[in-house]
């Protein structure tokens, strides 16, 4: 019989636990002696994170997440790469996730994007008749394309006049409010390479907005009914968000 078998879990082709449910320390012990790794205080303190993370977004960390995570609830030294690295010389996204438990954190860039679709068709997702735009659409006599789900296939060709008409579309005529959540969508993405999925957005708007009003659902539902997270990646230019979008 396996160890892996004996610990009650199933492992897929990569050394990730099948289901996230059959994680427990011992299972984390098992996985880190698969990878040479003895855990110690320290690893568990990075593991702890890690998870405390994923709980709460539902989303492994990105490198540039995990580490600003480390550097708040530890110190700056425990969040250099080298002393990462000494604890999971694998790479703590890499080896540090499967050790905890959790899906391989993934960039935006690193997404296997999903094919575009061949030409425009209306979507029943939002409210009030209203739609967003499929296949590719034309804006001042350019052709724009975007993926499936309606985010842009071409960062580059974003600007602000694109995020009003691409507004409209989905039948919301943007206001500062609106404008305040968009280039805060932008600010996250172009920092950490991630677009916010909605508890990360809520979280970080009240921690540097300092303003609870403006982080909650109800607010963000009113500017974006379509899903602040979803919806207002479409209309920010940046790629479909990660984990738990939209609740």
């Amino acid at each position: 019989m396996s160890k892996a078998a004996t610990i009650n879990c199933e492992l897929n082709p990569q050394g990730r636990l099948k289901k996230l449910s059959d994680w427990s320390k011992s299972v984390a012990e098992w996985l880190a002696a698969n990878e040479g790794i003895k855990l110690t205080g320290a690893h568990w303190e990075i593991i702890d994170i890690m998870r405390e993370f994923y709980q709460m977004y539902n989303t492994s960390p990105i490198l540039k997440l995990l580490k600003r995570q480390i550097h708040e609830k530890l110190n700056s030294k425990k969040a250099e790469d080298t002393y990462l690295l000494g604890l999971f010389p694998g790479g703590v996204l890499i080896q540090g996730s499967k050790i905890s438990g959790l899906p391989m954190p993934l960039l935006d860039v690193e997404i296997e994007k999903k094919p575009l679709v061949k030409a425009a068709t209306p979507s029943t997702t939002l409210p009030s008749g209203h739609h967003f735009f499929q296949g590719s659409f034309k804006y001042k006599g350019k052709t724009i394309a975007v993926y499936e789900k309606g985010n842009l296939a071409n960062l580059a060709d974003w600007n602000e006049g694109l995020a009003e008409f691409m507004a409209e579309q989905e039948g919301i005529s943007l206001t500062s409010a609106h404008w305040e959540v968009l280039n805060f969508m932008r600010k996250f993405y172009f920092n950490y390479g991630i677009t916010p999925m909605v508890r990360l957005l809520m979280k970080k708007m009240n921690d540097e907005l300092g303003a609870s009003s403006k982080g909650n659902n109800e607010y963000l539902y009113k500017l974006f009914p379509g899903g602040p997270s979803r919806q207002g990646s479409r209309i920010a230019g940046l790629p479909e968000p990660q984990g738990c979008i939209d609740e």
